[in-house]
């Protein structure tokens, strides 16, 4: 079987964009962050790109530990189901992907709902399965601190298994809309969840038809050995983190494969996305001056306070130009260890300043080239193995994805590796995954 084209998925983490300060940029604009009019704009861009989907990043909290947070950072953030419902409306192939925290959410609301986007969007609706990263979310859900790792994976993990329970529980064919007999539905073709186990007890059924999709896409990007082990038996897609060399890279997308082959399924049907954050320049001198200017929009207070949160330390009275040392401790860090694991790699190498190393793992989020280079850098690693497409996650919006649609995409597609049209009407289809049977199908 040949293999599927490359995906692109277009991704929202903050509503200026991936750069922290990026609403400062120009072109920016920040007081349109709660207007439709803002995201419908995106999305449409991204569906005239043939992106299979728009993903929008979600946390439950406002980043006030540091105070640059609020006097710098971007903490607004439209609800995703309310957003991506509304723009069901405006576009018609695109993707609609919802970040849903398995933490502090219940598994009938999230299937509900993603069943709702599903039927409305004609089979579009995918979600993005967090497991959450902090103890500000825990604190506003009635707990004084986050769960534990492995804790909270394992709790994501029967999450999964009960929200697809919950889509299986009415067969495809079950609802008959008899008119002439009275008959709404087949009661035989009705099954009840009633699914007790560690974390909930839910009986179900939905009050809604099976998906349109069966399942609505599983997103994940969860980079622990604990998440990687829940994408390889669960997801359809994994976000990974980006730039690393072709080696690591490729090393990190047959890994994928395997735990999902391991976990009885084909290596095809789990999709590996590398985070791509482009500064794109006329000229690679154009791109690094471009980055630069981003970067001088960022005080140097907001890029400490950051270091200092993936580590989960406060950095801000140590010497700002000292050699820097610390103490990691992984088995006992409780937020996202993939930015943690990160930066204790980048100490490995060599000595760093906290102003170097916030400097540094600030520009590694981010690719720096020319139209023709950043494209040729995509097509390599889909080619060799390193990537099944990636996650656009624009430096700067609007500005940043309507230039990667204007000058990447027909590079893309004239290297062969991209489609020139949508596979087909469900995001699914335009990911290149099958449509799975209810675990009651008769």
């Amino acid at each position: 079987m040949s293999r599927t084209p490359l995906v692109l998925a277009a991704g929202i983490f903050y509503p200026g964009g991936e750069h922290i300060t990026g609403w400062r940029a120009a072109g920016s604009e920040p007081h349109a962050y709660l207007d439709l009019d803002y995201y419908t704009r995106f999305a449409q861009t991204a569906e005239a790109g043939r992106f299979a989907t728009l993903f929008l990043a979600d946390e439950l909290y406002v980043w006030d530990r540091f105070r640059s947070g609020i006097d710098h950072g971007v903490n607004v953030r439209l609800e995703p189901f309310t957003l991506l419902s509304a723009l069901s409306q405006v576009t018609s192939r695109i993707g609609l992907a919802a970040t849903v925290s398995t933490t502090y959410n219940e598994p009938y609301h999230v299937a509900r709902k993603l069943a709702s986007l599903d039927h409305i969007s004609g089979g579009r609706a995918a979600w993005n399965l967090v497991t959450s990263a902090s103890d500000e979310e825990a604190r506003n859900f009635g707990r004084d601190a986050h769960l534990e790792h492995g804790l909270r994976y394992r709790r994501g993990a029967e999450f999964v298994d009960v929200v697809n329970g919950l889509w299986d529980g009415w067969e495809d064919d079950a609802f008959l809309f008899d008119k002439e007999s009275g008959h709404y539905a087949d009661r035989a073709k009705l099954h009840v969840l009633d699914h007790r186990g560690d974390h909930f007890a839910v009986r179900g059924p939905l009050s809604i038809p099976r998906p349109v999709q069966g399942h609505p896409p599983l997103f994940q990007a969860g980079a622990s050995e604990a998440g990687r082990e829940l994408a390889g038996r669960t997801a359809d897609a994994v976000f990974t983190l980006g730039g690393g060399s072709l080696d690591a890279s490729q090393s990190l997308y047959d890994d994928y494969k395997r735990r999902a082959v391991a976990a009885g399924r084909g290596a095809d049907d789990l999709k590996v996305l590398p985070w791509f954050s482009p500064i794109i320049g006329d000229t690679q001198s154009d791109a690094e001056e471009r980055f630069r200017a981003l970067a001088a929009l960022t005080p140097d207070r907001v890029q400490i306070d950051l270091l200092s949160h993936y580590l989960g330390a406060d950095l801000g009275e140590r010497d700002l130009d000292e050699p820097f040392t610390f103490e990691f401790d992984l088995d006992g860090f409780n937020q996202s260890k993939s930015g943690y694991q990160s930066i204790a790699a980048l100490l490995a190498q060599r000595p760093y300043t906290i102003r170097e190393l916030a400097w540094e793992v600030l520009r590694r989020r981010f690719t720096v080239g020319t139209p023709d280079t950043l494209a040729a850098h995509l097509v390599e690693r889909y080619e060799k193995g390193a990537a099944d497409g990636f996650i656009l996650m624009a430096p700067t919006l609007p500005d940043t994805l309507v230039r990667f649609v204007d000058d990447i995409v027909p590079r893309l597609t004239d290297a062969g590796v991209y489609p020139r049209e949508y596979a087909g009407d469900t995001l699914r289809d335009n990911l290149g995954l099958a449509r799975p049977a209810g675990r009651n199908a008769a």
